[in-house]
């Protein structure tokens, strides 16, 4: 099979920068495509908060210019850097006025304004980079809206640019919700022409949308698990844009994202009291009463304890687990959250903590260090998205022997089996409606098997513990998307 020259170029990077599960996937998936033999390289902006010498970064000789349309041409310093452990580079894209800021798209909660700007630079500076490096690509991989415009460049700006002769591109969509809508002035900076300002292309209600563009000119295109795919044909889950994607459905693809058990696994994780596995699980009540005890919750091997980690948001089901915290405080349990967003949520939660100390505990924030703790210290692990495109924690949660208790939606749906008791079948618990009533019988359903039945619980963990989610299988999966990319634009002379 032909060795392809992969450029994925993305907003956010693991370990580098990241806001949400965008920067897990392009953090990883560049080293499983790497070893299945392809040459890759990796662009991201050099937001301030990444230091350049504690991550080893090397000055490129020489400035980057990158045309900007209205605004004429700015430059770039590039810097370069290696994904850990790995030969793969990562090329930083350096303008202070860009991205010399604190924050990846907002500050205190107020997205910046000239996000549209910024994002376009990024687009057009990857595109730019490859001429600096003599970098042929293959393929031209954007994530989510922010390098969405690559494909739409690659169609226009650069169409009959020899560098990009033998180029197809592919849009991965972390999540649909998020689609760069701006003023329509934006098109006069992308400088595409005004042609393409259209209902269907990049024109949407009068502004433009840099995600509906990147589907149509995308030569290939999925989303992060086989059960979203699906759903954001609905307009349920389509936000709008269902319609265009049935009209490109053809090229649409549902690819599981992979995990990383280098660093998810508690058979070698540093950052739990006590290692542990599925032939011997001592370690993880170690990792249970030492959770308890650094909540200040009564430390009891024989209260189940449920764990939450993730964004204080709608999507996150968060609005639900409000709406039935007091009936599942009723039962006898302890809860340990940890996450951050919605100040509503974060007051309502710590009033919560307040009133019942010993059943309930929460750390506003993100700490991974934590997040691995609760994930070995839980016997359940809560996750009632109202959607998923993938989510990984319910896949780390299997890993760690803790049960997930999710709402049977997108990745959610494809990667948890329901437990079925006269089978002994299943590795957590799955309900189906959208509700707070749903929410609390599955949770009451988990602490009922988790009291009265031993044997049902033995058999979900292990079950649990032995199933994988390799990157590999993920990377095998854009592998084949890449291939079609290039057969759709091509025909078959590139395999």
């Amino acid at each position: 099979m032909k060795r392809l020259n992969i450029l994925i170029a993305a907003s956010e990077v693991v370990p580098f920068a990241k806001s949400g599960g965008l920067a897990d996937v392009t953090g990883v998936l560049p080293k499983a495509l790497k070893a299945l033999g392809h040459n890759v390289i990796v662009v991201m902006p050099r937001y301030y908060i990444i230091d350049k010498d504690h991550n080893g970064l090397q000055s490129l000789p020489g400035a980057l210019g990158v045309p900007m349309g209205v605004i004429g041409e700015e430059w770039a310093e590039i810097y370069e850097g290696r994904l850990p452990n790995s030969d793969v580079p990562v090329y930083f894209i350096e303008n202070h006025h860009y991205f010399g800021r604190v924050g990846l798209y907002n500050e205190n909660g107020i997205d910046f304004n000239d996000n549209d700007s910024r994002f376009i630079f990024l687009s057009k500076a990857a595109m730019q980079l490859c001429k600096k490096l003599d970098f042929k690509p293959d393929i031209i991989h954007a994530n989510d809206w922010h390098t969405a415009p690559m494909t739409i460049l690659l169609n226009t700006l650069y169409a009959h640019d020899p560098l990009f002769a033998d180029t197809a591109s592919v849009l991965t969509i972390h999540n649909l919700q998020h689609q760069g809508k701006f003023f329509k002035g934006a098109m006069d900076v992308l400088d595409v022409g005004w042609e393409h300002f259209n209902q269907y292309e990049l024109e949407e209600f009068d502004g433009v949308n840099f995600l509906k563009g990147g589907i149509v000119h995308s030569n290939a295109f999925n989303a992060v698990s086989r059960k979203y795919a699906e759903e954001i044909k609905t307009t349920e889950f389509g936000w709008g844009l269902d319609w265009l994607i049935r009209d490109h459905e053809a090229k649409l693809y549902g690819i599981l994202n992979g995990v990383d058990y280098e660093e998810w696994s508690p058979a070698v994780d540093t950052m739990i009291p006590a290692t542990y596995d599925s032939d011997n699980l001592g370690g993880k009540a170690i990792c249970k009463a030492e959770l308890q005890n650094e909540f200040g919750l009564p430390v009891n091997e024989n209260i189940p304890v449920i764990g939450f980690v993730g964004r204080f948001a709608d999507q996150k089901g968060i609005s639900l687990i409000a709406e039935a915290i007091w009936n599942m405080l009723g039962l006898d349990i302890q809860i340990v959250m940890l996450g951050t967003g919605e100040r509503w949520a974060a007051e309502f939660f710590s009033d919560i903590a307040s009133k019942f100390p010993e059943k309930f505990a929460l750390y506003v924030g993100y700490r991974n260090d934590l997040a691995h703790r609760i994930e070995a210290g839980s016997d359940f692990f809560l996750m009632p998205s109202l959607f998923e495109p993938c989510g990984l924690n319910q896949i780390y949660s299997l890993r760690y022997g803790t049960l997930p208790i999710v709402h049977a939606t997108g990745g959610l749906d494809d990667t948890i089996e329901n437990y079925e008791p006269y089978t002994g079948r299943g590795d957590g618990f799955k309900f189906y409606e959208a509700s707070a009533d749903a929410l609390y019988n599955t949770v009451k359903w988990a602490v009922d098997t988790y009291v009265y039945d031993k044997g049902g619980m033995e058999h979900l963990i292990r079950n649990g513990m032995m199933k994988r989610f390799d990157w590999e299988v993920a990377a095998k999966g854009y592998e084949e998307m890449y291939f079609g990319a290039l057969e759709a634009r091509f025909g078959h002379r590139h395999r």
